[in-house]
């Protein structure tokens, strides 16, 4: 799976964004795809995800902010950033997760996009 991100840039703290992500195949055949995020001198941390069946997850600091969609038609699963804040600064990366059997998975990732919030 090949995944594509687009979106991202600068916009200031309360301001939004807009993330996708194409993937190479139907998003309906990926059981798990989201975004991850990476700041500067901080580890790769989860942002979103949603699973094939559409079940959203998010990390604790980004609910209520931030929503994840998918459109099967578009192989696409897009991120909306609503009031941004500083700390939401990072490049951020889409990845996907497709289970090939009952006990092996393969992780697939995306080229970051940077998000820089200025206060």
């Amino acid at each position: 799976v090949q995944l594509q991100a687009y979106g991202g840039g600068l916009v200031q703290a309360g301001g939004s964004l807009e993330l996708s992500c194409v993937a190479s195949k139907s998003i309906l055949d990926i059981n798990v795809i989201g975004w991850y995020r990476q700041a500067p001198g901080k580890q790769r941390e989860l942002v979103a995800t949603i699973t094939s069946g559409g079940e959203p997850f998010y990390e604790d600091s980004v609910k209520g902010r931030f929503t994840i969609s998918g459109d099967g038609p578009k192989n696409t699963v897009s991120l909306q950033m609503n009031n941004l804040k500083p700390e939401d600064t990072a490049v951020y990366y889409c990845r996907a997760e497709r289970l090939l059997s009952p006990t092996e998975f393969r992780v697939y990732w995306g080229q970051g996009t940077q998000v820089t919030v200025s206060s």
